[in-house]
């Protein structure tokens, strides 16, 4: 009876360990000895990811413009703009560091892990990726229950909408993420991946650069049927005024798109997919 009680208790401690380790996406492994108590994120979407983990009452600190939810926007600032400061972040007392691997500072970060500081860094380019990092985050902070339920959650809401949208006829669109200069995404990019799902195509997938900028001449040449932008005015027709060569400006599909929907890494994403789906069945009428 005892070796079984002994072998439980060796199994149970074992298992708790392996949840407590995780590779980010850097192939940095993270190994903690208990789950993750106090965390502070370096860029919003990584709060929100906490809070969807089930680790939002473990936040200490979050970067500005932390939104999703509503709790977060309560909790102290310690970085902001991609810029972190250290002085207060070391003060919180942090054991686990959340990290956007392509908006905060390699020099930062590696400042941080000198002084001991635990950093995970992660990278959502795919809409698959959130809910990967979900599942991550809730290892660390051991709440790999509640990050399951939320995570698969978000894959159903995903399957559904890419069932629905498999077989429409794909739409050649451009996707402004700034109108001056005007800016786009490649094909790498997060936004491209939801723009797939709803049967469209990037116009500018193949460029090299993640946001290239982008000429009146490549906008002649590359005959989007339809733009999506952020708004701010650029969904007026009088916003591209000398392009009217183009399909998309001739015919006036010009959608905007509220720019926290369609350029979030969080789990809120699913509000951005739903209505960038919405605006290609608009072009495609």
């Amino acid at each position: 009876m005892i070796r079984v009680i002994a072998f439980a208790v060796f199994a149970a401690v074992s298992a708790a360990a392996h949840a407590l380790q995780a590779s980010d996406d850097r192939g940095v492994a993270i190994s903690l000895g208990r789950p993750a108590w106090r965390i502070v994120t370096l860029a919003p979407h990584l709060a929100e990811i906490a809070f969807a983990a089930g680790a939002g009452s473990r936040l200490a600190g979050v970067s500005s413009f932390s939104r999703h939810p509503a709790e977060a926007e309560r909790l102290p600032v310690v970085a902001s703009y991609g810029r972190v400061d250290i002085e207060r972040l070391i003060a919180l007392r942090p054991d686990l560091v959340l990290a956007w691997r392509s908006g905060n500072s390699t020099l930062q970060i590696d400042r941080l892990e000198r002084i001991g500081i635990r950093v995970f860094v992660t990278e959502v380019r795919a809409l698959a990726d959130i809910p990967r990092i979900v599942r991550l985050v809730g290892a660390l902070a051991g709440s790999a229950a509640v990050a399951e339920a939320r995570a698969g959650e978000f894959e159903n809401e995903i399957a559904i909408l890419r069932k629905r949208h498999a077989g429409e006829r794909r739409v050649a669109v451009f996707l402004e993420i700034w109108h001056t200069p005007m800016l786009t995404v490649n094909g790498a990019h997060l936004i491209s991946d939801t723009l797939r799902l709803c049967g469209g195509r990037n116009v500018f997938a193949a460029a090299k650069t993640l946001t290239p900028l982008v000429s009146r001449e490549q906008m002649l040449h590359t005959q989007p049927e339809a733009i999506v932008t952020g708004g701010f005015g650029s969904e007026s027709p009088q916003a591209w005024r000398g392009l009217k060569p183009v399909s998309a400006v001739r015919n006036r599909r010009i959608y905007a798109i509220d720019p926290d929907w369609l350029h979030a890494q969080g789990p809120h994403v699913l509000q951005g997919v739903r209505a960038l789906c919405e605006r290609l069945e608009l072009a495609r009428n």
